[in-house]
């Protein structure tokens, strides 16, 4: 028997291009040839391997995602989601943002991916409120694991100290108390 939803889940502050995990989900846009943020360390960390391969996959639409390999990451793979621009809340985001992790973990299950690292797609350039975002990030990630088993951990990296209490008390709200570990 599979482990209790909350207890995979794991809430960090810090950087996803460090983490030894099957997949880290890039934050990436629709070309999927590298931008700032998320996407660009992302990038920069793996090499000019990964930009090879992404100039092979076409790009990718908003509310999906594509896997290509990890190269110079400790991670094996590197999952893009492209995530939905914000404008008012009212114009397909929220499901567009759904989508993201949808499809993102559904690929990692495809892919044989038993650990994945989340960053919080959509909250840098592309302005999506926080609490909006993490809250269907969770809702999405929990749905997801109570109906599969192969994921025995997902966790969400968040750049800094505010995000990382955001994650928390949507969480709480909607789960049960995560397991953290400090940074």
């Amino acid at each position: 028997m599979t482990r209790p939803v909350a207890e995979r889940i794991e809430l960090i502050r810090g950087d996803i291009t460090r983490l030894d995990v099957d997949a880290i989900v890039n934050a990436a846009n629709t070309s999927l040839l590298g931008g700032g943020g998320v996407d660009g360390a992302i990038h920069r960390a793996a090499g000019p391997e990964l930009l090879a391969e992404c100039r092979t996959l076409g790009g990718c639409s908003t509310g999906s995602a594509k896997i290509t390999r990890g190269y110079r990451l400790p991670a094996r793979h590197v999952i893009h989601a492209v995530g939905p621009v914000y404008r008012d809340g009212r114009s397909g985001e929220p499901e567009l943002l759904a989508g993201c992790y949808r499809t993102a973990l559904r690929l990692a299950v495809e892919n044989g991916c038993r650990t994945i690292a989340f960053p919080a797609i959509s909250c840098g350039v592309f302005g999506y409120p926080m609490a909006a975002a993490a809250r269907i990030a969770i809702g999405e990630t929990t749905d997801f694991l109570a109906r599969h088993d192969e994921i025995d951990k997902v966790i969400f990296v968040l750049f800094d100290e505010r995000g990382l209490d955001t994650y928390r008390k949507v969480m709480t709200e909607l789960v049960s108390p995560p397991s953290e570990q400090k940074p």
